[in-house]
């Protein structure tokens, strides 16, 4: 059933009999639309920017298709909620198979732009403040590739687990909520062990897939969930995410800024990983500050990794959201700053990225209307893009039209019904 949200001043009274039939109206029709979602704005048409892509029309045929048969599996009776709208599983295939309808006709910019503007309504991310501009922080992700061994020895002493036999989902009974954990010895259910734990108890022995030479890029490989091991042979294997020991992930990068040993604006990644490499004294106390830890396994295709939807990631066209604060099923526009590399391969500077995009995955430091996360693929401009980028940016979610707005008759009946202009 629908929650109806209220403002102080539209607050039911019981002696206003007109409104609470109109409520009334909203509540119990079906597929009723009356909730209004706050991470969702509507934009005027003249705030939306012009619909350009900067990437390859392929790539985005790919990812669109991709999505589309994503949807496919979804059943017949999902529905999504978009600023109190309701569209069914069938209207969201309607919408992509529209999209790919007009984008395969290979149109001009300047028409493809009027076709979207069109044939879809267009929603925009409420953004990180509540002044209504949508301004959102968009950083970004990457495949890591890193030199791994099967055995441990020599410099590779580092492992990377699989999810252990110990770990456990269970309903709190106190909060409700789905918890990981595991069981102490006399069979309670508690929390799973922390990152320091884990790691100065050995405390998963006998779980190791692969050993790796540097505890950092281990630590990297936690945070982006995924990466491709180079073996002493020559050969890659995929490593993709498998679980958590659901401890609450905390941003070392913050904990360097709240020391005092860099700016917001110096603690990307690059900078992290050259301050780790130059006070090893501090290397364990910096990583350790993060208890979340992350558990692989081996994927049996050399392939793009996988996101939490079960979709292949496109480079440069997947993107991480909030699913419980913005919507998964539909394309999506991104604008905002991709970097420019100098000749050895340093950033240079900065240029406007306008490109569409899908809502294919999820990430733990990914929470609320404010944040996205690109997937930028593999290889050293991914590094560089994926470690560098804390730009501001605005995304918008793209709905076929319908042909009769059902909420709209909805409200309409109940004014009839009641008399309220």
């Amino acid at each position: 059933m629908t929650i109806i949200s209220f403002s102080s001043q539209y607050a039911p009274s019981c002696r206003d009999w007109r409104i609470l039939l109109f409520l009334s109206v909203c509540l119990f029709w079906p597929l009723s639309g009356c909730a209004q979602d706050s991470a969702l704005l509507l934009p005027h048409p003249d705030q939306i920017p012009t619909l350009r892509d900067d990437l390859d029309r392929q790539s985005l045929i790919s990812a669109a298709t991709r999505h589309l048969n994503y949807l496919k599996t979804l059943p017949s009776a999902t529905e999504m909620n978009i600023r109190g709208e309701r569209y069914s599983q069938q209207h969201l295939l309607e919408s992509m198979e529209s999209f790919l309808a007009i984008l395969q006709q290979k149109p001009s910019p300047e028409e493809f732009d009027r076709q979207v503007r069109k044939n879809f309504d267009l929603y925009q991310a409420g953004g990180r403040s509540k002044d209504e501009k949508g301004e959102m922080l968009i950083t970004g992700y990457y495949e890591p590739i890193l030199e791994g061994n099967l055995t441990k020895g020599g410099d590779f002493v580092h492992p990377l687990y699989s999810r252990p036999e110990s770990l456990i989902s269970y309903k709190n009974p106190i909060t409700g909520k789905n918890e990981i954990g595991r069981h102490n010895e006399e069979g309670e259910k508690i929390p799973f062990w922390t990152r320091s734990e884990i790691e100065v108890g050995n405390l998963l022995a006998g779980r190791e897939l692969v050993y790796l030479r540097d505890p950092v890029d281990a630590f990297v490989l936690h945070v982006q969930g995924s990466g491709k091991i180079c073996l002493p042979d020559g050969t890659h294997r995929s490593l993709q995410f498998a679980a958590t020991n659901g401890r609450e992930y905390k941003s070392i990068g913050k904990l360097l800024v709240d020391d005092n040993k860099m700016s917001r604006e110096e603690a990307t990644m690059p900078a992290i990983r050259d301050y780790l490499r130059h006070h090893p004294d501090e290397q364990q106390r910096i990583l350790h500050y993060n208890p979340r830890f992350v558990f692989f396994q081996w994927k049996n295709k050399n392939e793009f990794p996988t996101g939490s939807m079960g979709v292949p990631l496109t480079p440069g066209r997947s993107i991480a959201v909030d699913p419980k604060t913005l919507p998964t099923g539909v394309m999506a526009y991104l604008v905002s700053k991709k970097p420019v590399l100098d000749d050895k391969g340093q950033v240079q500077k900065w240029e406007t990225m306008q490109r569409f995009v899908l809502p294919q995955d999820t990430g733990s430091a990914i929470k609320g209307a404010g944040r996205a996360d690109l997937f930028w693929g593999n290889g050293h401009y991914a590094e560089i893009a994926a470690g560098n980028m804390k730009e501001g940016g605005q995304l918008y979610f793209l709905v076929k039209k319908e042909k009769k707005n059902a909420r709209t008759d909805r409200i309409a009946l109940a004014t009839q019904l009641t008399g309220l202009p």
